[in-house]
């Protein structure tokens, strides 16, 4: 499915440890608020800045990330694996709560800003994939991570209602 290799210091240097299942604690592995660089092979992961998949959270797809960013740097309490199936991915975007009004169905990358529907959307329902959600549309501000099975009728839920800029789905690892 995947792995990913955290380290210590950032390009890869000092202590390493390997995960291949979803880690809700990283203190109980000794690795709580240290990490500063990651491998990834296979299916994309996401670190939260909190334990249990709390907080701000970053994603890391297939690849080698010499520095996870200031913003989390030594701060990561929570690894997750994302195993839903990002081939073919799909979202519908509604105007209002409860999945209502104007919708739109996306299937890739999309930049929301400067057109009709950006910081419009309420809610939205994902048929297929992992979506990242995010406020601005260089990717930045505040994000959700959109999954399958998890529809959100009302974004206020998740204080993202009327602020959605861009979205993109996450790219299967080659492996999956």
């Amino acid at each position: 499915m995947g792995k990913i290799i955290i380290y210590e210091h950032v390009n890869f240097q000092g202590l390493s440890k390997e995960f291949t299942t979803d880690t809700p604690n990283l203190t109980t592995v000794g690795w709580n608020d240290i990490v500063s660089s990651v491998k990834v092979i296979g299916q994309p992961w996401v670190a939260y800045e909190h334990v249990h998949y709390k907080g701000q959270f970053l994603v890391f797809e297939e690849g080698e990330y010499a520095s996870v960013g200031k913003e989390m740097n030594d701060k990561i309490s929570s690894l997750q694996l994302i195993t839903d199936d990002l081939h073919n991915p799909q979202i519908t975007l509604y105007q209002h709560v409860e999945y209502k009004g104007r919708s739109r169905i996306v299937t890739e990358a999309t930049d929301l800003a400067g057109g009709e529907d950006n910081d419009i959307v309420s809610s939205h329902k994902v048929q297929r994939g992992a979506w990242l959600l995010c406020e601005n549309s260089d990717g930045s501000g505040p994000r959700h991570l959109a999954r399958e099975h998890e529809d959100v009728p009302n974004y206020k839920e998740i204080d993202f209602n009327d602020k959605l800029s861009f979205l993109r789905p996450l790219r299967p690892g080659r492996d999956s």
